[in-house]
């Protein structure tokens, strides 16, 4: 059934009261639950005091959150201010050189950051991808990747690698493997691009201008080569209309997040909850839900700050970066799940789409998110929680297409062509509710533990079933109907406007 097909106003409007009544209800039991145990002993290292006039401590359980708004602030920014200004000036002075200034920038950056050893490092995986690049076999360049991601992400060739890099600070290990992981995926891009040029190769230089791009290199996100390559190598450097206003409408957004999400850690501690089992499992049903959903939303907004930030300075830069990954809230199909766009981009161009072409076969797409996930696994570091989380994510996204596949023949394809298309996007919803609790699930398990998500899986499944299931499912029904009702009105939005008659009979395109 069509993706414009409405609903009437008044149920809309339903679905919208019960879903704010059960957000600010679930939110409630949070926000006693936070304030009566405060002082718990399992609470002393992550609850800490916050903003002395809110009276109140705050949740710091998030080392990369208070890692980028607080610890390192000051550096992050100097960092990245420095690049703005230094790349103004240069792209300024030598427009159709500013992608290798930005490599110099980068480098010297890198290297001061780190030291040589870490740099010569990141260098030497460089060659090694490069060298492999000139072959111009793709399969080879898989392997030749996969096997120099492996060796940063398996012991014992981690440790013996990091031992190289000398110095000793808190940021260490978060930047080594940052850095390490991110070049390597990133040189993959450039190989398996290298392949696809008709004539000749791309240089060793163009490489290195690429990788060592500072706002992406740390910490993401993933842009691919070939959309690198053509946006730094554009000359003609014009603005859009409005396009300063809106860069510098979604940097004052992002700040005023930032002090919202500081003011939430002041109140709800929905970090450190989950991660004391004693206290959960003293917890009602929907605060276990509340706190599930909760935790992905949170995930998602630091995903969508921190990428924010970065697209920010590189949007500065005349850049195109991949957007913040799609709202948790948003979602209630498998295929569009995920929390980096970048490395999601990345997959689906290389791996997803190359071997599952159109989705619409079961077994190439089964194939085709093995493999994804195979490599999503090796990229996250194997180990039992991420086997976990790949393989029911693997299997979410086949069993929407076999589920789309049993569907589609009769009897049931008849049946819902015989209803009414309002009718169907109701049933729909159903099973989208169904699905979106199974995406939270099989997610929150790799952001707190298997532990919580067992324990939230068997309240609201097993032992909290009638009331506790169909009430939460009712409101997650509410909640996908008012998304699709968004999608609807953005795809009316999207339609082109009819022809109009004019003079004649004859039809004039606006």
């Amino acid at each position: 059934m069509g993706i414009k097909t409405a609903l009437p106003k008044y149920e809309l409007y339903l679905y919208t009261a019960v879903l704010y009544m059960a957000l600010i209800w679930a939110g409630s039991w949070i926000l006693e639950a936070s304030s009566e145990n405060v002082n718990r002993k399992a609470f002393k290292q992550s609850v800490k005091p916050g903003w002395h006039y809110f009276g109140r401590k705050m949740d710091v359980a998030d080392f990369e959150w208070m890692m980028w708004f607080s610890t390192f602030r000051n550096h992050i920014l100097f960092a990245l201010g420095g690049h703005v200004i230094f790349a103004k000036i240069c792209s300024l002075l030598a427009t159709k050189h500013r992608a290798l200034i930005f490599g110099v920038y980068g480098s010297m950056a890198v290297l001061v950051t780190m030291g040589w050893t870490f740099m010569a490092l990141v260098l030497s995986h460089c060659v090694i991808l490069y060298s492999v690049a000139l072959v111009k076999r793709k399969w080879l360049c898989f392997l030749a990747g996969l096997t120099t991601l492996a060796s940063i992400k398996l012991e014992p060739y981690n440790s013996w690698q990091e031992t190289l890099v000398t110095g000793s600070f808190d940021l260490q290990d978060i930047l080594f493997y940052g850095g390490c992981g991110f070049t390597i995926m990133r040189c993959m891009s450039f190989a398996l691009e290298n392949c696809e040029k008709k004539e000749g190769n791309y240089t060793f230089c163009d490489l290195i201008k690429y990788n060592f791009y500072l706002p992406f290199f740390f910490f993401g996100p993933i842009m691919t080569f070939d959309q690198f390559h053509a946006q730094t190598h554009n000359t003609k450097l014009n603005r859009k209309e409005r396009e300063m206003w809106n860069i510098t409408t979604q940097a004052l957004l992002h700040l005023g997040i930032i002090l919202v999400v500081d003011v939430f850690f002041h109140y709800l501690y929905i970090l450190t909850i989950p991660s004391d089992m004693k206290l959960v499992k003293q917890l009602s049903d929907w605060s276990l839900a509340g706190l599930a959903y909760s935790n992905l939303v949170y995930d998602w907004i630091k995903a969508a700050v921190m990428f924010g930030v970065i697209n920010t300075v590189a949007r500065l830069d005349h850049l195109d970066p991949p957007q913040p990954p799609k709202c948790i809230t948003m979602l209630y199909v498998f295929a569009e799940t995920h929390f980096d766009r970048g490395i999601n981009d990345w997959l689906c161009r290389y791996v997803y789409d190359y071997i599952g072409e159109n989705h619409d076969k079961i077994f190439k797409e089964l194939l085709a998110t093995f493999c994804t996930f195979a490599i999503t696994t090796l990229w996250l570091g194997p180990c039992e929680l991420v086997y976990i989380w790949s393989f029911f994510n693997c299997f979410g996204l086949n069993f929407e297409l076999w589920v789309a596949k049993l569907f589609s023949f009769p009897p049931f394809s008849t049946i819902e062509g015989a209803m009414g298309e309002a009718m169907s996007r109701r049933i729909r919803g159903v099973f989208n509710a169904a699905n979106f609790w199974a995406i939270v699930l099989y997610n929150v398990l790799s952001l707190n533990s298997l532990e919580f998500a067992k324990l939230v899986g068997r309240r609201l499944i097993f032992k909290g079933f009638p009331l506790s299931t169909l009430s939460v499912l009712f409101v997650t029904y509410c909640g996908v109907q008012l998304v699709k009702e968004r999608e609807r009105k953005l795809a009316l939005l999207e339609e082109p406007e009819p022809a109009k008659m004019v003079d004649g009979g004859k039809e004039k395109a606006e």
